[in-house]
């Protein structure tokens, strides 16, 4: 997940030390593919999300995979993206990474990690809009769920002028992000923006 450590990644060398290998120190773990990999030793796991992490998690996650999924190709590439099973929060989505190549250096796909978390030390957000275009998706999901009775009988694009007609009508309070899971309004309040906006459906205006 997003990086909150004081390591200094551009220390490239040091952060090869203290990471290869770092799967071994993992309690209650098993890494399966390490019996793959004649240099199981050299690798490092990073995990980016969780079934419980928001929305800066997964945007820095969609955008890290972008950015490092170059180092993904070929029959022996130096990172592979993986999902584990964990008895406390279900599964996690990560990367195993190759640190070192055989000549002991860091490898490429090391060296553009530990730019990404430098990066992350700097600010937490890798990419503001895509940040920015998940916050509003959410919010619009989080529309459509308090809404989840009347869904049939609302037309496409309701969600999108709803949120327009808050922001108009400076209801920031209805759009802001939340807790890092974007914007929300109470079923009672979309209503009101509908019949403003004269989208309501009969069945729901006489509720």
């Amino acid at each position: 997940m997003t990086a909150t450590t004081t390591r200094d990644w551009s220390d490239v060398a040091a952060m090869a030390k203290e990471l290869a290998g770092n799967w071994q120190k993992f309690e209650c773990f098993c890494w399966h593919r390490r019996h793959d990999l004649p240099d199981a030793a050299d690798w490092m796991i990073f995990y980016t999300s969780s079934p419980q992490s928001g929305l800066i998690d997964l945007s820095n996650q969609k955008v890290m995979t972008d950015r490092l999924a170059m180092y993904a190709e070929g029959d022996d590439p130096d990172l592979v993206f993986e999902n584990h099973s964990h008895w406390v929060v279900n599964s996690l989505t990560g990367i195993s990474l190759r640190v070192f190549r055989a000549d002991g250096s860091p490898t490429a796909a090391f060296e553009a990690f530990c730019r990404i978390q430098e990066a992350l030390d700097g600010y937490p957000i890798l990419d503001e809009q895509e940040y920015s275009d998940r916050e509003y998706e959410a919010t619009l999901d989080n529309y459509r769920n308090e809404m989840w009775q009347s869904r049939g009988e609302l037309s496409e694009g309701w969600e999108g002028e709803v949120f327009d007609w808050f922001c108009e009508n400076d209801l920031d309070s209805f759009t802001e992000n939340r807790d890092d899971q974007g914007g929300w309004a109470p079923r009672e309040e979309i209503i009101e923006a509908l019949r403003h906006l004269g989208r309501l459906p009969t069945t729901v205006a006489g509720q």
